[in-house]
């Protein structure tokens, strides 16, 4: 019976072994690894973006002042041409034989005044002695006064003559790039402002026109007013974004400002301009334009990464010392290049989770990977990666 009872004993005891070696260790939790980075504080240039539209240094549009038959077209079309560079040659003969005409007219004006003066130079010593009338010294004395009239007129129309015969070569009125010619040899030009045949665009400088709020326009004048700038002063602050998304080498400053508000609008036009070095730039391109138009003193700042958003809400996580997480509510002000401002909810250094917070969960324990960042940097990808 003792026997029996210590073989049943052993029985169970190797029953229980056998089950307790046969069961599996559960899995330990790993914290997952998430980049963290630290709020900063700085300050900071905010810039605003707007829209323009180049237009050369001098926009000259070539008019005619004589009309005629186009006999030549002295460029080629899209270059450079120079101040004073022959471009169209109108027919002259009209013009010509008016010239000859006026020069004739002039040398018989002449001949009639020579005549009269001679007359009078007779006259005068005879009216002298009273050897004649003094009715016949008056006579002489008005022939010539209306003679030497006769060729001052003859000597203008004479010149007005050749200034006409000059506009039929038409030259450049400044150095810049000419367009397309409207006219082709063999047409026929009048005068009149409407016949615009071509335009000379001067594009060593480049102005850009834009137009901004009443409201921005007092933020940007006090600003200015602040830092003891008035508008054309040097310095150049302004930025310019092309059509391609690429950002123009140069920056440029503010020319002006409109006179006036428009009052259908509310909007006031400025004027920026550009150094064009290399003619990158041509007149009516649309451009984006960005400058300072506020400065804020120790704003804090933080990626644009570690926000999230929940029905219209802002929040980011953060992290504790013990590298737990929580959920906070903050208050976002204005963007600064791939940052954004906080206005409430954060502090100086404090620790938030960038990017992959759609795994995370509020109490969450993580494993933080400090990474470094700079507000003023264009990108992002170098510090969750």
């Amino acid at each position: 019976m003792k026997n029996g009872y210590i073989t049943c004993l052993f029985l169970v005891v190797a029953l229980v072994f056998s089950s307790c070696k046969g069961k599996k260790e559960g899995p330990v939790a790993v914290p997952i690894e998430v980049p963290v980075v630290q709020v900063m504080q700085q300050n900071v240039a905010l810039e605003s973006e707007y829209s323009g539209q180049t237009y050369g240094d001098a926009d000259v549009e070539i008019r005619t002042r004589v009309e005629g038959w186009v006999l030549s077209m002295n460029f080629k079309e899209g270059t450079m041409v120079r101040k004073g560079q022959l471009l169209y040659t109108i027919d002259p003969l009209p013009y010509q034989n008016a010239v000859d005409e006026a020069a004739a007219a002039l040398a018989d004006a002449n001949g009639l005044m020579i005549k009269a003066r001679n007359d009078l130079d007779r006259i005068e010593p005879l009216a002298a002695i009273g050897a004649i009338s003094q009715r016949e010294l008056v006579a002489a004395q008005a022939s010539y006064t209306s003679s030497k009239a006769m060729v001052e007129s003859s000597e203008a129309a004479l010149r007005n003559a050749k200034i006409e015969l000059g506009y039929c070569n038409v030259v450049a009125p400044v150095s810049g790039m000419i367009g397309i010619s409207t006219v082709k040899v063999g047409d026929f030009v009048s005068i009149g402002p409407q016949f615009i045949i071509n335009t000379v665009s001067s594009i060593d400088n480049i102005r850009v026109r834009f137009t901004i709020s009443e409201k921005e326009y007092l933020r940007i004048t006090r600003l200015m007013q602040t830092l003891g700038l008035k508008l054309g002063a040097k310095g150049d602050a302004v930025s310019m974004t092309l059509d391609d998304g690429t950002r123009y080498p140069l920056k440029g400053r503010i020319n002006f400002a409109d006179r006036q508000v428009d009052p259908s609008t509310g909007a006031m036009t400025l004027e920026a301009q550009f150094r064009n070095t290399d003619n990158l730039l041509r007149p009516g391109q649309y451009v984006k334009l960005r400058l300072v138009t506020e400065l804020r003193d120790n704003a804090l700042l933080i990626p644009q990464r570690a926000v999230n958003e929940m029905q219209g809400s802002f929040q980011v996580f953060t992290v504790a010392d013990s590298n737990k997480l929580d959920i906070k509510l903050i208050k976002l002000g204005p963007r600064y290049n791939m940052s954004y401002i906080v206005e409430e909810g954060l502090s100086k250094g404090d620790r938030i989770v960038i990017g992959g917070t759609q795994m995370l969960r509020s109490g969450s324990v993580i494993t933080p990977i400090d990474k470094q960042w700079s507000p003023d940097s264009t990108t992002i990808s170098s510090i969750i990666n």
